[in-house]
């Protein structure tokens, strides 16, 4: 048998987007609630992980230098001519 779970006072305005959240992915409120839970709180190590892979993935990017004559005054006002 699973745990129940009964939330008092719950805000209305957050109920009517989870039940939104639920008829839009065809679930119950039960079931979104659980899947909304189980990715907010997923593990710490596994998030960790993931901003890790992220930063080795950018670092491997070939980024293009730009020229070394560039003028920062007259690349501010490029900008605000556009």
């Amino acid at each position: 048998m699973m745990p129940l779970l009964q939330v008092r006072d719950f805000p209305q305005d957050l109920y009517d987007r989870l039940h939104r959240a639920a008829e839009s992915d065809r679930r119950s409120i039960a079931q979104q609630t659980t899947i909304i839970l189980r990715e907010s709180l997923g593990s710490p190590e596994s998030a960790m992980a993931r901003r890790r892979q992220a930063l080795a993935e950018a670092s491997q990017l070939a980024l293009a230098t730009p020229p070394n004559n560039l003028d920062p005054v007259h690349l501010i006002r490029e900008d605000r001519d556009r």
